[in-house]
């Protein structure tokens, strides 16, 4: 037999041998598909066990160009600023991871990690109350947030036990705060400056629901009075500068939401809790209690293609200009903002919105367009006792005007126009937002 005669033999018998191992590989994959099928369909343990997992989130990406100076002495000498050039920025102001896990027999966990502008691990700023001097921010220490972590023992829709980082449900932005639960481009303006905004804090929650109603009630650590200010009231009482928060003194949550009227929701909260011995240096708030007591009111209608959404918060704080005289004198190295606190602060604010896509058949059921108005009024130095000068900057009103766009109903495209108007001796201080916004639930 000649040599090609041979190769020709070896060639046959290398594809029908390919071709006997290929046959049995199939049948091997397909006996194996079989048997993992039939796995699966008689014990769905697996499949439980993934759908125990929930994974979501929310974000938004903005970008704003505001027609007034930024300077931080714009309100100690407007004049000289009243015709200062524009200026603008962009930012992720928030970025948010959720991951929840049901472990069964009523165990269930949450969290929430948040990425506060781009998480750029920077903070600071200009400090606008006195000086000017650059500032490092103190958030939850810093710009990466675990914002929720906890536990929940539910024992019935009527009672829960929720324990570990919870949020505050304090006024309408706290409860809500996801960025379909607002028209604007940012988080409404005057309960995010008065209180702090998410605000969490570790405690212990008790919830539930009976028919037209939810409670809720908390126990966590009382605010930190060295860290209050003119500008913020307590926004940022709350963060913690140290590895650990400052617990001497404790707070109270509740809050109360009724469903009667459907497409209506009324909520009422409220806070108290003490705050001068919260500090690092105790002992310079000796005898003073620093109580902090809030009550809000808010609702929320939405039906027959309208939203309408307000809420009215008032706070006051006991011993302010006391609070404010320490403040004043503590160590410039202090995370304190050294400035007088206001005994009084209040936020009102409303906002409607129409779905205009709703008078469109072909796009009512998948997309909306909601045109709204918004007005705010807050100031964080209502009242002052002691002699404290009322600083009338802080004072505002503000006019929001703009549309939300959702193409799908987790992602959002919003843009507004807002005019912040200031007592008659301050610059009106108008801005341009766009942002693009998502939230909702992976799996």
């Amino acid at each position: 037999m000649d040599l090609n005669s041979l190769l020709l033999r070896r060639s046959k018998y290398e594809m029908m041998n390919r071709f006997v191992k290929d046959c049995l590989w199939f049948a091997l994959a397909m006996n194996l598909t079989a048997i993992n099928a039939k796995a699966i369909s008689i014990n769905d343990s697996t499949a439980t066990k993934v759908s125990r997992i929930s994974i979501g989130g929310y974000g938004e990406a903005v970008m704003s160009r505001m027609f007034y100076s930024d300077n931080w002495k714009r309100y100690t000498d407007a004049a000289k600023y009243k015709d200062a050039p524009s200026n603008g920025q962009f930012d992720l102001p928030h970025v948010v991871l959720m991951l929840g896990y049901d472990f069964g027999h009523g165990w269930t966990m949450g969290s929430e990690m948040e990425f506060e502008h781009g998480g750029t691990e920077s903070a600071t700023e200009i400090e606008e109350e006195e000086t000017g001097e650059y500032e490092s921010e103190i958030e939850r220490g810093g710009e990466f947030a675990l914002e929720q972590f906890w536990l929940q023992r539910s024992f019935s829709s009527k009672f829960n036990i929720r324990m570990g980082m919870i949020v505050i449900p304090v006024g309408l932005t706290n409860s809500g705060h996801l960025p379909n639960q607002f028209f604007t481009v940012y988080r409404p303006e005057g309960e995010n400056t008065m209180m702090p905004c998410t605000w969490h804090e570790v405690g212990i929650s008790i919830w539930g629901k009976v028919p037209h109603w939810r409670y809720e009630l908390q126990f966590i650590p009382g605010l930190d009075a060295d860290r209050m200010n003119n500008r913020g009231w307590i926004h940022n009482a709350s963060g913690s500068p140290y590895e650990y928060k400052i617990a001497t003194a404790y707070a109270g949550v509740l809050r109360i939401d009724n469903y009667s009227i459907k497409g209506l929701r009324l909520g009422m909260s409220g806070y108290i809790g003490n705050s001068g011995s919260n500090s690092l240096k105790h002992a310079n708030y000796e005898g003073v209690k620093g109580t902090v007591s809030i009550g809000t009111f808010d609702f929320e209608f939405n039906k027959y293609n309208w939203i309408v959404r307000g809420n009215l918060d008032y706070g006051h704080l006991s011993n302010s200009a006391r609070i404010s005289a320490i403040n004043k004198n503590l160590s410039a190295y202090s995370p304190s903002s050294r400035t007088n606190v206001g005994s009084d602060a209040i936020a009102a604010g409303t906002e409607i919105g129409y779905n205009l896509f709703s008078q469109f058949e072909k796009v009512r059921e998948s997309q909306k367009l909601y045109v709204f108005g918004r007005y705010e009024y807050y100031d964080t130095m209502y009242k002052t006792e002691g002699g404290i000068l009322d600083e009338e900057c802080w004072g505002r009103q503000k006019v929001t005007v703009g549309m939300n766009y959702y193409p799908v109903k987790s992602i959002g495209i919003k843009a507004d126009y807002s005019v912040r108007l200031l007592k008659s001796q301050y610059n009106n201080e108008p801005a341009l937002s766009i942002g693009i916004t998502y939230a909702g639930l992976f799996m």
